[in-house]
Order: structure tokens, then sequence, then C-alpha cells
């Protein structure tokens, strides 16, 4: 069903709810109202049946006088019964009244001053005592309220005719109004409509700016940035990956192409087949990278419980094996007062881990030619911190702001080995780790880089 037809069918159910409970509400206050006034006739009808023939002693001498029975009667086909001390009829309005529920309800006349009931037909009744000369009488009058139900029935046709129409009216507006609820959402999605992949640079109208549907719009835009700066990056790195494997290819097959036709000895063939396994070497180092990036990108295994220190002590056993007479120096930094037995545990993959802080401490060791130092302790109680630092040339800013792109290489990189890679890998490993990781450099100064992981 369309959000249309929902807020529609909602709005209405909501509104024909509200309009029933109302006229209910409407037609039991008039019936009760009716009810009431009705009896309180019945009542003045009683009454004065006992001042014009109890108190007056004519039930007693049997004698009206001028007084005639329909004179009494003030009500529409009413019907007046009066019941002596005794319990036996001393006056009837009329001679074929059926005694038979007033004298039903005498016994409830003794516990009550009043009651009602409905009689014969129908009729609506009143029983009520009157006390003469110490002695109980009891009257009964009963009559029909007819414009009281006229007036009533009505009233009823009259909420259900309006109650008709107003769901008409409902029914209409709210198909007015979910449309105009919704307009812009269709707006928002013509425009989504026209957005591929071709033209991530457009983006959606955020109308006011601070209703929900702006909301909603610029949080579409902020994925659309995302998305478009995701494109552009994967763009610059299919073209550098594309620029880097090409390089080592082509001095491949040059060297392979080279050897086949000019090589006549075997001291030639052997210098030709040293410059193709170099260029082997670099391809498949190359490949490794880049398969390890997108690796990390991927799904990872479940993450448990690492020792970080163990990951740093072992990363630097690898940096002091490749990087022979190079000093590394570890350094600790307080625990917390908090910290458990085990200290330095993080979530997550020691191989990984292991990877990302060997690539700063890689890095640190091609560009630094002094000690490169590594610290290791504790930001606060749940968060752990290792720092890098060297004294290496330092880093521009220009520099800085691409240095997590990968394959891209700094002015003083060329020369060196490396893709470009490391990095953009170690980043990312930290990412998936729940952590952040940072560089600040200084030309001339070195650089120091920052990882901060949040500690299991």
């Amino acid at each position: 069903m369309l959000i249309r037809n929902k807020l529609m069918l909602r709005f209405t159910l909501l509104v024909l709810a509200i309009q029933v409970s109302f006229s209910a509400f409407i037609y039991y206050f008039n019936a009760s109202t009716r009810a009431q006034r009705f009896s309180h006739r019945l009542e003045t009808s009683a009454a004065l049946a006992s001042r014009l023939l109890v108190r007056t002693g004519k039930l007693e001498t049997g004698q009206l006088g001028s007084l005639r029975r329909g004179d009494l009667l003030t009500l529409p086909d009413e019907q007046i019964s009066i019941y002596g001390p005794d319990g036996t009829l001393r006056f009837s309005s009329a001679d074929d009244i059926d005694q038979e529920p007033n004298r039903t309800h005498l016994a409830a006349l003794q516990a009550s001053r009043f009651v009602t009931f409905t009689g014969t037909g129908g009729r609506e009744a009143l029983g009520m005592v009157y006390v003469h000369e110490g002695e109980p009488y009891h009257i009964f009058v009963s009559a029909e309220d007819v414009s009281g139900w006229v007036r009533l029935h009505q009233l009823g046709l009259l909420l259900l005719v309006g109650n008709v129409g107003a769901l008409a009216l409902t029914i209409l507006a709210g198909w007015y109004f979910a449309g105009s609820a919704l307009k812009p959402m269709a707006r928002i999605s013509r425009q989504a409509g026209r957005i591929s992949a071709t033209n991530l640079g457009r983006r959606l109208s955020e109308g006011n700016g601070r209703d929900e549907l702006a909301q909603l719009a610029h949080v579409f835009n902020n994925m659309l940035t995302g998305l478009e700066q995701a494109f552009e990056a994967q763009k610059s790195f299919l073209a550098h990956a594309s620029h880097e494997l090409r390089t080592p290819l082509t001095t491949l097959t040059g060297t392979l192409e080279t050897a086949l036709t000019y090589d006549t000895s075997l001291a030639e063939a052997r210098q030709s087949m040293t410059q193709a396994l170099e260029a082997s070497r670099h391809l498949n180092a190359l490949t490794s990278s880049l398969l390890s990036l997108a690796k990390v990108d991927g799904s990872l295994p479940e993450f448990e419980p690492v020792r970080l220190d163990e990951c740093l002590n072992q990363a630097l056993s690898f940096a002091r094996a490749k990087f022979v007479g190079r000093d590394f120096r570890l350094a600790f930094g307080e625990l917390p007062e908090e910290a458990e037995t085990d200290v330095f545990m993080v979530a997550g993959n020691a191989e990984l881990l292991t990877t990302s802080l060997l690539n700063l401490l890689d890095n640190a060791g091609k560009y630094s030619a002094g000690p490169v130092q590594a610290e290791l302790g504790y930001e606060g109680p749940t968060t752990l911190r290792v720092r890098v630092l060297d004294a290496g040339p330092g880093l521009s800013p220009e520099e800085l702001s691409r240095i997590y792109e990968p394959l891209y290489r700094a002015a003083g990189a060329v020369g060196r080995p490396g893709y470009g890679l490391g990095l953009p890998l170690t980043q990312r490993i930290v990412q998936r780790h729940g952590g952040r990781l940072e560089l600040a450099s200084a030309v001339g100064q070195g650089t120091t880089a920052t990882v901060w992981l949040p500690a299991a």
C-alpha cells in the first residue's frame, strides 16, 4: 500500500473514531436528559394526584366531587393508579389499566420512596409513596414520552447523516493533506532518480532547511558527498594502480623480449633473467599490497582479545631485522589506577594490528636517519595510545593532506622502496578496529604517527 493511502486511511479512521465517540456522547447525554426530564414530569403528576385525591380525603369517601378522572391527566396517554395502605386499589384513571406491573413494584416501594420501571407496551412508569396521616399510599403514574422520543430519534438521524457527510469530507481532506505532506518526498524522489554514477555532483534540494524532510535531504546530500569522494578515490586508485602495475610489467616484458632476441651467451641470459626476476618480485610485492588493502575493506574474522604490547614487540622485531643497525626504542606510559592485571588488551585481529604497527615503524625507519621512538600507554581508562616518532625530513601540509590516498607518494619518497599503500592500509585497519590514526609532521622536524584504540 502506498504511503499516501496509509496516511489517508489512518487519518480517516482517527477522525471517524473521534466523531463516533463525540456523537455517542451527545446521543447518550440527550437520552439521559430525556429520561430524567420525563421522570420528573411523572413525579410532578404523581405529586399532583396525591394532593388532589389523597390529601383532600376523596379516596376515603370515594366521591371525586366536581373532579373527573380525566382532569388529572396531563401527559400523553397517562395512567394513574393509587393503592391504599392495605395494598388495595383505591383509584384508577381508567378501568382497563394493567395493574400487574404496579403490584410487582409495590414491594420495592417499601424500601424506597421512588421507583421507576418500564410498564406494559414500553410505557415509562414511576411509583411514589405518599404518607397521609401516618398511612402510606402508593401512587403509580405511567405515560408515553412521544415528543421526547421523536426528538431523540431526530437527533440520532441527524448525527448519523452528519457522520456520513463528515466521513466523506474527511476522506477528501485526508487525500489532500496526505498529498500535500508527501509532495516534498515526491520531489526528493524525482531529484534522487536523476542522480547516477556519472553525475554524483548533483544534490537534493533541502527546502526550508528546518523540517524533517530538509534533514532527510541533508543526510542524503552528505551521503552523496561521501559516495562522490569514494568514487573519485576509486578512480584515482585505479589510475595509480594501473600506472604502478604497468611499469614492472613493461620492464618484465621488455627484458624478456630483449633476452629472447639479443642474448647469445649464458652470461647475457643470466643478466636478463636477474632483471626479469627483480621486476617480477616488484610486481608480486605491489600485487600483494593491493590485495591486503582490498582484504581489509572486506569482511574480517571475529575479533578476539589481543595484547597490543605483544603486537608492538613483534612489529619492532620485524623492523629491527629489516633495518639492521637502526635504533628502535620502546617506552611505556603510565597505567590508569583502575587498570586490571591484563593491561594493553584490545579486541581485534593480532595479525592485522601487527601489520599496521609495522607499517608505521617501516615508514619511520625508511625516512629517518636517527633513532625511532615507539611509545605505548593509556590515554584515559578506556583508550590505548601508540605513538611512533621519527627524525626524518617531515611532510608539507599539502603532502600531509594526501598521505592516506592509496599509491600516493610524497616528494621525499622518490627513490625509496615502497608503493604508497602502507599508511592507507594502516588507517583502514585501525578504523576497522574502532580506532583512529593521526599524523603530525613539519618539514625538517620529523613525523609523529599516533594510533588510538579502544581498550578491551
